[in-house]
């Protein structure tokens, strides 16, 4: 196995998953791809695993009253959610260069 296999392998099994509810009622597994930090919240950016278009996810994390796990929403603005995406994008787009 070559190195650049092992490094994608390595890669393929720190992938993790979150299984969020939707309104529905049903559970709906997507891959965490990163998380963000906008002007003091955090966020993060999730995609379905069978996503053919590619489309992102992103959700705002709020501390759950309980203390216990978090709860995500959707954030409140288009110009919030468009500069969280704009960050995530140059990250990417930071990493794809770094891999080259």
């Amino acid at each position: 196995m070559s190195e650049k296999d092992k490094i994608n392998q390595q890669e393929e099994e720190m992938v993790e998953i979150v299984t969020l509810t939707d309104p529905e009622g049903n559970d709906v597994e997507f891959e965490l791809l990163d998380y963000i930090e906008y002007e003091g919240e955090e966020y993060v950016v999730l995609i379905e695993p069978e996503s053919e278009e590619g489309e992102v996810t992103i959700l705002k994390i709020i501390e759950n009253a309980e203390g216990e796990d978090d709860d995500y929403v959707s954030p409140k603005s288009e110009e919030e959610l468009q500069a969280v995406f704009e960050i995530f994008m140059q990250r990417l787009e930071e990493d794809l260069q770094y891999e080259e």
